[in-house]
């Protein structure tokens, strides 16, 4: 079995709201809200690093399993390229400084998609290997560092935030037992969004550096290929996770989904026959990347205790393309994700 045990956040201080992006961006403030589903993100303060954010996570993730750093046999790093330093590995740089002596680790690269892609690897680790016992996932993300607010052509990334996620994967105890899992990719989108500056085709030059932000070449065609294809992926994987989970849609809990629009969030949970009261939008969050589903999961946890025999699915998608879900069950008495 493989439970998740624990999960730690960690969000910066300092909030961009609304009005803050409408005078950035020329957008009015209503349709930022409204709209775009943004009242509020955070954003990094001085000190707020991709990778000092995850191990701020992992730290309040052990405090609340009752866990010690050397109990973990692997971490697995799911904190975005654009971290501390260029080229960094950042799972090793956190497992020592964190006190995970024992541990080997490694980076995790699956954009927006990479916290579900991490649960189901630790599932696998510990159904795999008899000699991992413990499972260590974190992350941080302040890719909103790379938002140019007056090129609209990237407006849907407007609700980039910042923070910090982490969640200990255990082989027993209280948590949530992880299941089944669904992934699919799109490579026909690998292009559409893009930073066009920084890597071996284009180097950083005093020039070029004002581009190093995010771009998107043809926004109208890819928003016509989004639409078409876009939430039959996410209906597929999640019923998909879902049925390889052993349980049915309709009994789902809680279903995580990362920060879009009120629109889509809405159309999602339409198309799978779910109410609004069994999600959350992230409207005081924006999107932090990958650790949306995590905080989404820590917030439901929040507003009610789940029973145990609970069904609970966390979703997400991510720039390249990819969806992904995977569905999880109450074991116990949990009091981990209690706040």
């Amino acid at each position: 079995m493989a439970v998740l045990r624990a999960l730690g956040l960690y969000l910066p201080a300092p909030r961009q709201t609304a009005a803050d992006i409408a005078t950035a961006s020329g957008i009015p403030e209503a349709v930022v809200r409204d709209k775009m589903g943004i009242v509020e993100k955070p954003v990094p303060g001085p000190d707020d690093h991709p990778n000092e954010m995850a191990m701020h996570a992992a730290r309040v993730a052990f405090s609340r399993a009752g866990l010690s750093p050397e109990s973990v046999d692997v971490v697995i790093s799911i904190t975005e390229e654009y971290q501390d330093y260029l080229l960094q590995s950042a799972g090793i740089a956190a497992a020592h400084a964190l006190g995970c002596h024992r541990a080997w680790a490694y980076d995790l690269g699956q954009r927006c998609g990479a916290a579900v892609l991490a649960l189901k690897q630790a599932r696998d680790l510990l159904l795999a290997d008899p000699e991992v016992q413990t499972v260590l996932i974190l992350g941080g993300y302040r890719n909103g560092d790379l938002v140019d607010y007056q090129d609209h052509s990237t407006r849907f990334l407007f609700n980039l935030s910042a923070g910090g996620a982490a969640a200990l994967v255990t082989r027993d105890g209280p948590g949530f037992e992880l299941l089944g899992s669904a992934i699919e990719v799109d490579g026909s989108f690998a292009g559409d969004v893009l930073i066009p500056v920084g890597g071996t085709r284009e180097p950083v030059t005093p020039e070029n550096v004002h581009n190093v932000r995010f771009r998107v070449p043809d926004y109208e065609d890819l928003k016509r290929r989004l639409e078409a294809r876009s939430m039959d992926h996410f209906e597929r994987v999640i019923r998909q996770a879902c049925a390889r989970s052993g349980f049915a849609l309709e009994s789902v809990a809680h279903l995580a989904l990362p920060h879009f629009k009120p629109a889509a969030h809405r159309a999602v949970l339409d198309r799978l026959g779910l109410t609004p009261e069994r999600s959350l939008h992230l409207s005081h969050y924006g999107h932090m990347g990958q650790l949306d589903p995590l905080l989404s999961l820590q917030l439901a946890s929040e507003r009610r205790p789940f029973a145990e025999g609970e069904s609970l699915v966390l979703a997400g998608a991510g720039i390249g393309y990819v969806w992904n879900a995977i569905g999880c069950r109450k074991t116990a008495d949990l009091q981990t994700l209690d706040p």
